[in-house]
């Protein structure tokens, strides 16, 4: 393992619990080992979640530099309905 540092956690005691199960079914084959796969998943996560969101951000920076022009509330429901009932149709027709 490359440069380990050896650091104390307080959890509780459901999670702990949690840890020493995988840990005594097998899954892992010590806590440190579980508690890295913890870190490693959250890690992840938190770069999945930055991804999402600076898609997000450029989404919206796409729509708020659209030249068109925009809808109304009752041109933007009606939209809506139409794009609903599509859908509708679309999920009776795959359904048989």
């Amino acid at each position: 393992m490359r440069n380990a540092e050896k650091v104390t956690i307080t959890l509780t005691a459901d999670m702990l619990r949690s840890v020493r199960d995988t840990v005594e079914a097998g899954e892992f084959a010590t806590t440190s080992e579980a508690m890295r796969d913890a870190v490693r998943v959250w890690q992840r996560q938190r770069l999945e979640d930055a991804e999402r969101l600076s898609a997000m951000r450029a989404r919206i920076r796409r729509s708020l530099d659209d030249p068109r022009p925009g809808l109304t509330a009752d041109e933007a429901e009606a939209e809506m309905d139409r794009f609903m009932k599509n859908q509708e149709k679309a999920s009776r027709n795959a359904a048989r």
